[in-house]
């Protein structure tokens, strides 16, 4: 109650700032209350640090902020500690941009790094920040310690792509290549790496070393993404003007995988100007349709011709156009049963698109037609057999 009184004499006899102090005060209160009930109540910190912030002196700020990273999770399980990992990071965040304090906010981060359990687990972005801050404190050698540190005690693809774009914009393109050989002795099956060190190869004009990059990555037994391997390896090629070489690796690739992306593709590389021409596009049209039609790939048949078709409408006639038009499909739409995975009964009708090519259908009228064949000879063989009943 004196409170009250003392916030409604406020209202009626203070001014302005009398007033804001007293609103401060009693939320300083509550979150003092809030926090002192649970110290591991990261939101609150938060809130309360922001309150310090807008409102209060540097002292009181870099108070709340001690108090809040003091509560460290009592359990050494990464989930528990991401929300308190942030509350370190805007403290480092106000010493630098508030205070322009950067030799505190490096303190700051440092004492971060040697809280965390390493051994269990590590943020990435705590050594980033702290690297990049060393980076704007102009030491570059406490920065690559910091990195090195990282790598060691993190290793996470992040640590490795940030310090080699750190190295790339010095100009350190060997300091580049040493961290990409240790990017890929950690993670020689990313294919995003191989393709970034392949890159820097080529960009500073070492293509005998990209490519041999490029060939050492393709032998790799297990890639998270080959697809992307395999183009940027093509794509080099044809970009270097080694259309043979580009052909080759074609034809490695289709030994691999018979995708129909991949024969659009060469055959799309056929018709350019450092390909063999419209003839060996279309031949290597033919080759994939035939192929699909093997495996019995009906919609990877309809991709196909589909490029096909668009590819003779730029480089062909109308009797090409044509010729690739009578080999599209008719598409009929038809029902099946589902069935439930698990269980293995019956759930209901669905309706389905089917395709049916023209040649197909050839080769089910012959069916056809030594259906009908077999089924007029029964009826015939039962005729005869009733015509000799008939003369017992």
């Amino acid at each position: 109650e004196l409170y009250r009184a003392y916030v409604a004499f406020e209202k009626k006899h203070g001014n302005k700032d009398g007033i804001e102090n007293v609103i401060l005060t009693k939320q300083r209160a509550e979150y003092n209350k809030k926090v002192s009930q649970n110290p591991l109540d990261y939101d609150s910190w938060f809130e309360f640090a922001k309150l310090e912030e807008d409102h209060g002196e540097a002292s009181s700020v870099r108070d709340v902020y001690e108090r809040a990273v003091a509560n460290v999770p009592p359990a050494e399980v990464k989930q528990y500690w991401k929300r308190y990992i942030y509350l370190w990071i805007y403290y480092a965040l106000y010493e630098e941009l508030e205070m322009k304090d950067l030799d505190r906010a490096a303190d700051v981060y440092q004492t971060c790094l040697d809280i965390i359990p390493h051994k269990k687990f590590s943020f990435a972005k705590v050594w980033i920040y702290a690297a990049k801050l060393h980076v704007r404190r102009r030491d570059l050698l406490a920065a690559r310690k910091t990195f090195g540190k990282a790598i060691g005690l993190c290793g996470k693809e992040k640590i490795f792509v940030e310090y080699i774009a750190l190295e790339l914009t010095l100009g350190e393109v060997d300091r580049c290549r040493a961290l990409y050989i240790n990017y890929l002795k950690a993670m020689p099956h990313n294919c995003k790496a191989w393709l970034r060190y392949a890159d820097l190869e080529r960009s500073v004009g070492e293509t005998e070393r990209c490519r041999a990059l490029y060939e050492l990555a393709v032998s790799q037994q297990a890639l998270d993404m080959p697809e992307l391997l395999w183009k940027g390896y093509i794509d080099f090629e044809i970009e270097e003007g080694e259309g043979s070489n580009a052909r080759k690796l074609y034809e490695r690739l289709l030994e691999r995988t018979g995708h129909v992306k991949v024969w659009i593709s060469f055959a799309q590389f056929e018709g350019t100007g450092i390909g063999s021409g419209a003839e060996e596009a279309r031949a290597i049209f033919d080759r994939a349709y035939n192929r699909l039609k093997d495996e019995g790939l009906k919609e990877e048949r309809v991709l196909l011709l589909d490029a096909w078709r668009v590819f003779e409408k730029s480089h062909g006639d109308g009797a090409s156009v044509a010729a690739v038009e009578a080999k599209m499909p008719r598409r009929i739409k038809r029902k099946r049963m589902q069935t439930d995975e698990e269980t293995g009964a019956e759930v209901g009708w669905e309706e389905y698109f089917d395709y049916h090519f023209p040649d197909d259908q050839d080769a089910a009228s012959n069916n056809l037609k030594i259906l009908e064949m077999a089924a007029k000879w029964k009826q015939q063989a039962a005729l005869l057999e009733d015509s000799d009943s008939d003369s017992d």
